[in-house]
């Protein structure tokens, strides 16, 4: 475990912060009935081309991976996807709202001087609108994406990128991690990490377990009081 006083930023994934269910309740507006089916191919191939991407060491940005990915899941399960269901589908992905407990405990950490910042796969531009459209504007130090360095979590190269940019060793950053494999990477790299499981999933099996695992964001600053 990490130590309170060790802590002087905290690096957020989007995904604790944002919420993409609307997304997925956009896809079962227009696939009735097959929007779920919908929404989990394209998350998961999603993921999947990234790491792919980095396995071949051919990046795309992830805009485009996310395109690409819905693309694969309409082609899998055959549904027509026209230009306009595309569009609106992947406009969705720039108007994204927070979770209800996220402004309370954004306000609660800013308060207790601790540095915020975004540590994301998404492109400057997906983060910049999304902070925007949440009404997020001024309350992160940073907005560091991957796209900066040509790659994608969990490549220690993504995470490094904390560290340069925040000018802090690993050990007083925190990670804010919405995926078990996500928070598996972060703490292999050394960060001190915390799991925010909304999805409620098991652990990964991947030898790195995270310092806190809960389901709310409401708990990390107790959780940074206790340490």
């Amino acid at each position: 475990m990490v130590s309170r006083s060790k802590i002087k930023a905290i690096a957020f994934d989007p995904f604790p912060i944002f919420d993409p269910r609307p997304v997925f309740s956009l896809a079962e507006r227009l696939y009735p009935g097959k929007g779920g089916d919908l929404s989990n191919e394209w998350r998961t191939r999603q993921f999947e081309y990234t790491w792919l991407r980095v396995a071949a060491q051919r990046y795309a940005d992830f805009w485009q991976v996310t395109q690409d990915a819905l693309e694969f899941a309409a082609d899998k399960l055959n549904l027509k996807l026209d230009r306009k269901q595309r569009d609106e589908l992947m406009t969705a992905y720039l108007e994204l709202k927070t979770w209800p407990d996220v402004m309370p405990a954004l306000a609660s950490l800013k308060s207790s001087g601790f540095r915020l910042a975004f540590l994301s796969n998404f492109t400057p531009r997906m983060l910049d609108a999304n902070i925007e459209h949440a009404g997020l504007t001024g309350l992160f130090e940073q907005v560091l994406s991957t796209d900066q360095v040509k790659t994608y979590k969990p490549d220690l190269r993504a995470y490094e990128l904390g560290t340069d940019v925040l000018k802090l060793p690993r050990q007083e950053i925190l990670f804010v991690a919405f995926a078990g494999w996500d928070a598996a990477g972060a703490k292999s790299f050394g960060y001190p990490t915390f799991w925010v499981n909304r999805q409620k999933s098991p652990a990964e099996r991947l030898d790195a377990v995270p310092d806190g695992a809960v389901e709310s964001l409401t708990q990390l600053h107790r959780f940074l009081l206790c340490l």
